[in-house]
């Protein structure tokens, strides 16, 4: 069965350049969203393997998206990866508290994203 992941990013250079680099490494069906509300629909809609989620956007950010996804049933169980463009080490921590998967800064290789997410999701059939 082919995965799915949901990229939402406000930034449409890093939503192309993670679809780009996950889809041209991995067999992944790979579904973008500009917004947190956006996000949130297309999760209902598509139910995606896992979700990658961009702390800083306008309207709603990451974590309040992160928080509306998990309050609905639908949703609750879908792992989310948080990225961030400004992975200071003290809000590590609040980040990892809210119950996320990961939190991973933007500055990501992307020739080995692909690899990085199956492990922290334990995707054992990899990419």
């Amino acid at each position: 069965m082919k995965r799915r992941i949901l990229l939402i990013d406000d930034e449409e250079d890093i939503r192309e350049l993670l679809q780009m680099s996950l889809e041209m490494s991995s067999s992944w069906e790979i579904l973008t969203a500009e917004s947190g509300q956006e996000g949130i629909e297309m999760a209902c809609t598509y139910q995606p393997d896992a979700i990658i989620l961009d702390v800083i956007m306008p309207d709603m950010d990451g974590p309040t998206t992160f928080e509306q996804l998990q309050k609905n049933p639908e949703t609750q169980n879908i792992p989310v990866i948080l990225l961030t463009a400004k992975a200071k080490a003290d809000e590590q921590p609040r980040y990892t508290n809210l119950g996320v998967k990961a939190v991973l800064s933007k500055l990501i290789n992307p020739l080995n994203f692909a690899e990085q997410l199956a492990e922290i999701l334990e995707w054992r059939s990899g990419v």
